[in-house]
């Protein structure tokens, strides 16, 4: 397979080449900026739909993981904007260059989170059905991009996997780095993490799934980052969210049943992708 991946040169997009060169697809990879990691980089801004066309032509999947990774770093109008058109640009894109495979990378905070106020979550563990509630421009992107996502799928058919991934990390012990931020950070996202190879095996997996239309995937450790039962963090953080599956032991707050059913991924477990 001919895979395009943008922000090709990205902590996440690194892994995702990585791995994709080892299973034997050919890579084309998009960024603003070259990387060592990657060979044969095109250079090319996501705001240029003719470049970003141009460069994923011939290819038979895309996944697009180009974008700011969050509010504060630059201006909320440019977080928005930058995200915005990035995200509209790979999936119509995509479409007419004729491609039937896209994997998007969405992320919880789709439906508010870690950059809210005060997040509101209806009932936990929170599953693909949970309403959106973003308040912050990189949140407010990433429902957009879903939104998008949808819009395509409606007038090209093409299918588009959505993942919704947390903090990624290369392994769980480092998520514990958050404990230190001021504030209630880790409170806001659940206590959550991914690791970057388990990331990277969900992004390839999404391409070829046995699914159709736009689907919404948490990706998400089965686990928390902390050794606290969960249902303890529960009762002292969010003591009037219902809890209305197995929130047992250090259990994640992210039901990743949907996930591991129709992509086949454990984030645990080593498979072919």
């Amino acid at each position: 397979m001919r895979i395009a991946i943008t922000g090709a040169a990205g902590w996440v997009g690194r892994a995702v080449v990585e791995r994709a060169l080892a299973g034997g697809h050919e890579v084309v990879g998009i960024d603003r900026t070259t990387h060592p990691e990657v060979p044969d980089l095109v250079v090319a801004d996501m705001a240029d739909y003719d470049a970003v066309l141009a460069t994923i032509g011939g290819c038979d999947a895309v996944v697009h993981l180009a974008a700011i990774s969050g509010p504060g770093r630059h201006p909320d109008h440019v977080v928005h904007d930058t995200n915005v058109v990035a995200s509209y640009h790979a999936l119509r894109a995509a479409a007419e260059a004729g491609i039937a495979r896209v994997c998007l990378a969405s992320s919880i905070n789709a439906i508010g989170g870690r950059f809210s106020i005060r997040p509101r979550y209806d009932s936990f563990p929170v599953d693909e059905r949970h309403p959106a509630y973003p308040e912050d421009p990189y949140s407010l992107s990433k429902w957009i991009a879903e939104q998008q996502a949808d819009a395509i799928t409606r007038r090209y058919g093409t299918t588009i996997a959505s993942l919704r991934l947390h903090g990624v990390v290369e392994r769980r012990e480092d998520a514990r780095a958050w404990l230190d931020i001021p504030g209630d950070v880790v409170p806001k996202h659940l206590w959550g993490y991914v690791r970057r190879d388990a990331t990277a095996r969900a992004c390839l997996l999404s391409l070829t799934a046995d699914f159709e239309g736009h689907e919404v995937f948490y990706v998400v450790a089965p686990d928390t980052m902390v050794d606290e039962p969960s249902r303890d963090l529960a009762a002292r953080w969010y003591p009037d969210v219902p809890i209305t599956h197995d929130l047992d032991g250090t259990a994640g707050f992210f039901d990743i049943s949907k996930t591991e059913a129709v992509l086949g991924w454990k984030h645990d477990v080593e498979a072919p992708a």
